[in-house]
C-alpha cells in the first residue's frame, strides 16, 4: 500500500500571515534588486566585465524559474513555512560565499546558482501561494498585491542602503551585512506555516492529483499565453534593474542617478502593486495585464526620446515603477481564477520559470549586446516590440474557471 499523503495545510491567522510573506519578499527582492548597484565595483576591483556579471544574474534567473514549479510543489504539499525557512537560510549562505569571490566563476556559482535556487523559496510562487490560501476568495488579488508590494518595500529601502554601505565599506562587506539581514527570513518563515487540516475541516471533494492539474493545465491555451507574457516581464525587469544604473552612468549622469531611480521604481511600485492588485478582484485580470504591457512600451520609447537627464531618469523611474511588478498579483490571480488554488504554488511556479527565462536574456542579453554593439540600444529596441506582443497576447485569454477544479480547491 501506497502511504497516506499528508494532510492540506490551513493558514494561521490571515494578518500574520500576509504581513510576514511581505515582509520575505520584502527583504528577498529588496536585496536581489540591488544587485545591480555591484556591477561597477565588482568591475573595478575584479576585472568581471559587465557580460559576466550580467551572466551570474541570468543565471541566477533562470535557476529561480527552474527551481520554481518544483518548490512550488513542495510548498503545496508541505507548507510554505518550511520551504521559506530552507531559502531563507540558503539566501543568506549564498551572499555571503559571494563576498569571498575574485572570478567570474565563483560569481556564477554563488550570486547565480545558490542565491538563485534559494529565492525560490522566500519569493512570489510560495509567499502568494501562502497570502491567498489564508484569505477569502473575494480578496485573493488584495492579498498577493499587498505582498507583491512588498517587494518594491524593499527595493525602495534596501538599494539606497546598499550604495550607501557600497560607498562607505566596499561590495565584500555590504554582501555579508546583506547575508545577516537575510538570516532574519528564517525566523519570518514561522508565520506563513500552517497547521494541519483536521477532518472536520478538509473538504469533501476528492483532491485534484499533480498529474491531473498539470494536465489539465498544458491543455488550456490561455495557460501558455500567460507563459508567454510573463516571459516579456521578466525580460524588462532583468534588463533595467541590472543594467539601468550603468546605462545612466554611460550617459553622464552620476552613479547616485541610478540607485535613486531604482529606489523609486520600488517606491511607486508599491502603489501600482496596491492598485493592480485590487483591480484584480474588480476587473478582468486579462484587459488590465494588456494596458501594463502597453503602458511600458509607451514609457520607455518616450524616455529614449528626450535626452537623458537626471530629471528624464526620475519620471521614467516613477511611471515604470507604477508598472514594474503589477503583472504578478494579475498573472498569479488569473492562474487561480482558471484553476483552482489546490494547486497554484506549483503552476504559478511553471508560469514564473517563464518570466525567469525572459529574466535571463533580459540580463545576459543586455550585457553581450553592450559588448557587440557598444550600447544598451538594442535591448530598448526590443524591449519596446516585445511589449507591444505581450498586450496582444493577453487580451485574448480565456479566463472563465474551470469549475470542476474550482469546486475542489
Amino acid at each position: 500500500m501506497s502511504p497516506a499523503p499528508n494532510p492540506p495545510l490551513i493558514p494561521c491567522n490571515p494578518w500574520i500571515v500576509l504581513i510576514c510573506a511581505a515582509a520575505l519578499v520584502t527583504i528577498a527582492m529588496g536585496i536581489r534588486q540591488s544587485f545591480g548597484l555591484f556591477l561597477r565595483p565588482i568591475e573595478l576591483e575584479t576585472g568581471i566585465g559587465r557580460e559576466a556579471f550580467g551572466l551570474a544574474i541570468a543565471v541566477q534567473n533562470l535557476i529561480l524559474g527552474l527551481a520554481q514549479p518544483f518548490v512550488g510543489a513542495l510548498a503545496d504539499k508541505h507548507g510554505a513555512g518550511r520551504v521559506a525557512a530552507i531559502g531563507g537560510a540558503l539566501y543568506a549562505l549564498g551572499l555571503a560565499l559571494s563576498a569571498t569571490v575574485s572570478t567570474a566563476l565563483g560569481l556564477n556559482l554563488t550570486l547565480g546558482g545558490l542565491v538563485g535556487i534559494s529565492m525560490a523559496g522566500v519569493t512570489f510562487v510560495v509567499a502568494i501561494g501562502a497570502a491567498v490560501r489564508a484569505v477569502p476568495p473575494e480578496r485573493r488579488g488584495l492579498a498577493a498585491g499587498i505582498v507583491t508590494a512588498g517587494g518594491s518595500v524593499g527595493q525602495f529601502l534596501l538599494v539606497p542602503v546598499a550604495q550607501g554601505l557600497i560607498g562607505a565599506f566596499g561590495w565584500r562587506e555590504t554582501l555579508l551585512i546583506y547575508a545577516g539581514l537575510a538570516a532574519v527570513m528564517v525566523a519570518l518563515a514561522i508565520g506563513i506555516a500552517g497547521r494541519p487540516a483536521t477532518p472536520s475541516t478538509m473538504q469533501t471533494a476528492p483532491a485534484q492529483g499533480l498529474g491531473e492539474a498539470l494536465r489539465e493545465a498544458a491543455g488550456h491555451s490561455g495557460f501558455w499565453l500567460l507563459n508567454a507574457g510573463f516571459f516579456v516581464c521578466g525580460f524588462h525587469v532583468a534588463f533595467i534593474g541590472t543594467h539601468l544604473p550603468a546605462f545612466l552612468v554611460d550617459k553622464g549622469l552620476d552613479p547616485s542617478i541610478g540607485a535613486r531611480a531604482l529606489a523609486l521604481v520600488g517606491l511607486f511600485n508599491i502603489l501600482g502593486s496596491y492598485v493592480f492588485g485590487m483591480s484584480a478582484d474588480s476587473w478582468r485580470k486579462k484587459h488590465v495585464l494588456a494596458a501594463i504591457y502597453l503602458g511600458r512600451a509607451v514609457v520607455m520609447a518616450l524616455f529614449l526620446a528626450f535626452p537623458i537627464t537626471p530629471l528624464s531618469a526620475t519620471v521614467f523611474a516613477c511611471a515604470m515603477g507604477f508598472l514594474w511588478l503589477g503583472t504578478v498579483p494579475l498573472t498569479s490571480g488569473l492562474v487561480g481564477q482558471i484553476f483552482g488554488i489546490r494547486h497554484m504554488s506549483m503552476l504559478f511556479g511553471i508560469v514564473f520559470l517563464s518570466h525567469q527565462i525572459g529574466s535571463f536574456f533580459g540580463a545576459w542579453g543586455a550585457g553581450y549586446a553592450y559588448r557587440v554593439t557598444g550600447s544598451y540600444d538594442l535591448a530598448w529596441q526590443l524591449s519596446i516590440v516585445i511589449a507591444v506582443l505581450a498586450a496582444a497576447l493577453n487580451w485574448p485569454i480565456k479566463d472563465a474557471p474551470l469549475l470542476r477544479r474550482e469546486a475542489v480547491a
